[in-house]
């Protein structure tokens, strides 16, 4: 017998013994090497990996059925910034020109060129920014030097300035509304 397994009648290693067998004089179980091809014990096996995209980027992931792809992002990817629901940040945030804020954010003064607002955010503090999106609440002082775009969902508590505004049937101002002069 071998320490490796069992051997046939004709001497040759048996590679179909069942795992884990035995050696009976040595009691050392059996080792058979994994197939290349098979996952770790205990884990699903990996899924392919998707082909790069056609422009030599990353691949998009497919929306879900019934929902809209994104818009994709310009040339120029924005350094974005996302704050997830359940997630509570307080302080500054620098060099971020996109927040997206999904949880909550608190903070002195903020600069960037888009503020989006979920419908489970708030934001509490001060914003300059081209344009904002708001969906939950923001409470404090929203400077949109472009668009601010209020949503059925979203309330604005404090003072807004801005140079378009869009409220969406059931959006909420409560506070002072400043409309921006300038080109634009």
């Amino acid at each position: 017998m071998s320490i490796f397994g069992r051997k046939k009648d004709d001497g040759t290693e048996a590679n179909d013994a069942p795992v884990p067998a035995r050696d009976a004089e040595l009691a050392v179980p059996t080792y058979r090497a994994p197939a290349a091809n098979s996952a770790p014990v205990g884990l699903p096996p990996r899924p392919a990996a998707p082909a790069p995209a056609a422009n030599g980027g990353a691949p998009r992931p497919a929306a879900a059925p019934g929902v809209s792809a994104p818009p994709r992002p310009s040339t120029q990817e924005r350094r974005t910034l996302v704050v997830g629901r359940g997630i509570a940040l307080q302080g500054t945030v620098a060099d971020a020109e996109r927040l997206v804020v999904e949880g909550t954010v608190e903070s002195q003064m903020i600069q960037a060129a888009e503020l989006q607002i979920a419908q489970t955010g708030v934001f509490r503090g001060e914003v300059q920014v081209e344009d904002a999106e708001i969906a939950g609440v923001f409470d404090g002082t929203v400077t949109a030097r472009g668009n601010l775009i209020i949503r059925t969902t979203g309330t604005v508590k404090g003072v807004a300035r801005c140079k378009r505004l869009s409220v969406e049937e059931g959006g909420k101002i409560m506070g002072s509304m400043e409309m921006l002069q300038g080109e634009g």
